[in-house]
């Protein structure tokens, strides 16, 4: 039966009605659990959810003449998505094909045969009495036949025999029958044998139905010699409890099975069957019921001896014999030696976004709701398609899957094609995005990642994306065990398909900014040990003096686009700091342009657009590449751009007290001062007249937003001064 607390993980409390709701209590009250493990579950749901509640209603489920079982929770689980591991929804036939590991134990061509020869002093009595023993409890029924019948083609078949006796009883009869085997069992023919069940009945009938344990299968074959077919058993260290010469062709192998069900039975002995024909064994397929007759041994059938060849075989259990196969069987790879690959080191795989993961390699990106995680994403997906940076990193061109669990189909397409537009990007290889709409659709990661590795398996695909993982997750996030499992599932999705693999998730609750980039996502710390790159982006606190710099630089860039395709001269007519005031550069342009052009919407707009930024830091943990410094971002909907000014690198983290140390903002002033101190006398040591875009070249930035900055930390140092044109002189003090 399938573990309660897997269904349990399937099954989304916050669909369901209140009548299934109550349902999924009394199943696992029945089934075993208790009220917590039913309260648990159901506060995933907090809507709904009211504490103690489930205590109250678990008192009154006092069980019925018809039970809700783990059979409704199947029914819901499945509803939601979920599978059986080792079936598809629905009963497997006897010839079903069941999907499984190679299952190669053994090389027939090099096996030696084996002697079986029959015993020198064969006793029948004996024979059957130590079959019966190692078979039976003393109380189990035993059925047996004796009696046959002869059909159209001449062949000797068993009729329904004898059921009602126990084990003991025939056992006793055995002891007393003074060597005479028939006296015991009945007369047989010695022409056609005797046969016998090996698992025991309820002493009511021969069927299947009539099985109270199914402890063991038949295995047999008769198109291979018996000395091949007995090293084959051997080989395969089958856990057999008897092999019998049948007196024919075959040996009868009695194979341990110690199913607890007849669906348990039948999975097992569909593995038994795949087992034998993967080495080598012909064995007849028909011997599968678990009322099935077997030769007994300790009687003649044409003059040969039916008799045991051995007992006690092989592996001691079946779940010692399959776990055996299982682990020859497991597809890991074999050890290497450093010594074979010293002098031929393979290649470590490409980069896919440079500097922080490689091709075929995991990355998470974690952040707070209202991040824009899933725009970033995107932006992502359409720099790898295009081959272009993402967040100041360049990114290898590929084709990139992007899994959406979360959005409206209509609504991705759009927000795909919207970035575009907001990124001035030329939408040249729209074709190498693939969208998986799965809102609505959704199923737990184990059951996604075949599904995704078999569309995608001929694709090609350089980046699967899967936006956002809660949809997906498998058992309780906060579960180690679970949450490895889970992980599991990229490795699967990253090995099968040579993709790397980027998802989303979210933070924990409470403040984020004292705790390293890796432990804030929610969850488990498996998130943070599991992927080869983490990205995590916390929010930061825009001050009033940040915002107003921000909506006049917002302003200065709006004015200053019209300008440059209006009047392209309009800079040699104001002062190159004027031109980084909008005070002053917006009177500038209406007596250019004339009142009439439109600045006003155009002021208007940028500072509505500067009052909607909003300022991110992100951090990263790196396996494969070195650690980065943090790098700042706004985010001004719908996409990400870096903070070029650095105007964001020392505000502190939404959520956070205020900061205690009354001397931070006094050293970073000083680490400011002795960077353009270092930048200016870099920028003076060939004698030529200092300028900001000398400084900011010295800086490690020389576009217009590295001379801003530079010109922001000239104007903070005591003795720097700025002549209005970008020259910089440095000893006569402030103006």
């Amino acid at each position: 039966m399938t573990n309660i607390y897997v269904l349990l993980d399937a099954i989304d409390p916050t669909i369901l009605s209140y009548e299934e709701w109550l349902s999924v209590g009394m199943a696992v009250k029945h089934e075993g659990g208790t009220s917590t493990d039913w309260d648990t579950w159901s506060q995933r749901d907090p809507a709904r959810y009211h504490a103690g509640e489930c205590v109250r209603k678990w008192a009154g489920f006092m069980g019925s003449a018809q039970p809700i079982t783990a059979g409704s929770l199947v029914v819901l689980a499945k509803r939601h998505g979920w599978t059986p591991a080792r079936d598809t929804g629905s009963a497997l036939s006897w010839d079903a094909v069941i999907a499984q590991t190679d299952l190669h134990v053994i090389d027939t061509d090099w096996i030696e045969d084996a002697e079986v020869t029959a015993p020198a002093d064969w006793n029948p009595i004996r024979e059957l009495s130590a079959y019966i023993g190692t078979l039976f409890s003393s109380e189990d029924h035993v059925g047996y036949v004796t009696e046959s019948w002869t059909n159209d083609d001449g062949r000797q078949l068993p009729k329904k025999g004898s059921y009602a006796r126990t084990a003991g009883e025939i056992l006793d009869a055995l002891g007393r029958c003074s060597g005479d085997i028939g006296a015991a069992i009945g007369d047989y023919d010695p022409e056609a044998g005797a046969w016998i069940r090996f698992n025991p009945l309820d002493g009511k009938g021969v069927r299947d139905a009539n099985v109270t344990a199914y402890r063991y299968a038949l295995i047999e074959s008769d198109t291979i010699p018996i000395e091949k077919q007995a090293a084959i058993y051997q080989e395969l260290e089958l856990p057999v409890a008897a092999l019998v010469h049948s007196g024919g062709k075959s040996l009868h192998a009695i194979v341990k099975i110690d199913a607890t069900s007849k669906e348990e039975y039948r999975d097992r002995v569909q593995f038994l069957h795949a087992v034998c024909a993967k080495n080598g064994l012909d064995i007849d397929t028909q011997n599968k019921n678990p009322s099935r007759l077997s030769r007994m041994p300790g009687v003649l059938r044409q003059g040969r001896k039916q008799y045991l060849v051995g007992l006690e075989q092989g592996k001691a259990s079946w779940a010692e014999w399959q776990e055996w196969v299982e682990e020859l069987n497991d597809n890991l790879p074999d050890f290497e030696c450093l010594d074979d690959v010293w002098d031929c080191m393979p290649d470590l795989a490409a980069p896919l976004i440079d500097g922080i993961l490689r091709e075929g390699h995991k990355l998470l990106l974690s952040g707070p709701s209202k991040a824009g995680k899933s725009y970033m994403l995107l932006q992502l997906a359409i720099a790898v398609a295009e081959g272009r940076e993402w967040l100041g990193w360049s990114c290898t061109q590929g084709r990139v899957l992007y899994v959406n669990l979360e959005l409206d189909a209509r609504s991705c397409w759009h927000r795909i094609r919207g970035l575009y537009d907001e990124l001035n990007i030329a939408p040249r290889n729209r074709d190498k995005i693939d969208v998986w709409n799965l809102r609505g659709n959704a199923v737990p990661m184990d059951s996604l990642a075949p599904k995704l590795i078999r569309r995608a398996l001929q694709k090609q695909y350089s980046l699967v994306i899967i936006d956002p993982i809660y949809k997906v997750i498998t058992g309780d996030e906060n579960a180690a065990d679970k949450m490895a499992y889970f992980c599991n599932q990229f490795d699967r999705v990253c090995a099968q398909l040579g993709a790397a693999v980027v998802y989303c998730h979210h933070h924990s609750k409470g403040a984020q900014g004292q705790k390293v980039a890796q432990d804030r996502s929610s969850g488990s710390g498996v998130f943070a040990r599991d992927p080869d790159a983490i990205l995590d982006v916390i929010e930061l606190v825009i001050s009033d003096e940040l915002r107003k710099q921000i909506a006049n630089q917002a302003v200065v860039d709006a004015l200053s686009a019209v300008l440059d395709t209006a009047a392209p001269d309009w800079r040699e007519g104001i002062s190159q700091d004027d031109a980084l005031v909008a005070a002053k550069l917006g009177p500038e342009a209406y007596q250019l342009l004339g009142a009439g052009a439109g600045l006003a919407e155009d002021i208007v707009e940028a500072e509505a657009r500067a009052g909607r930024m909003s300022g991110w830091r992100v951090e990263g943990s790196l396996r494969e590449f070195a650690s980065f410094d943090a790098r700042y971002l706004w985010f001004t909907h719908p996409i990400h751009t870096i903070d070029m000014d650095g105007l964001l690198e020392d505000a502190q983290t939404v959520g956070d007290p205020p900061k205690r140390d009354k001397n931070r903002a006094a050293e970073d002033t000083a680490k400011r001062i002795e960077t353009i101190s270092v930048a200016y006398q870099a920028a003076a040591f060939d004698g030529q007249p200092v300028t900001t875009r000398a400084l900011a070249r010295y800086m490690g930035n020389e576009s217009e937003a590295g001379v801003r900055k530079a010109r922001r930390y000239a104007k903070e140092h005591p003795e720097m001064t700025l002549d209005g044109r970008g020259g910089v002189s440095w000893g006569r003090g402030k103006s």
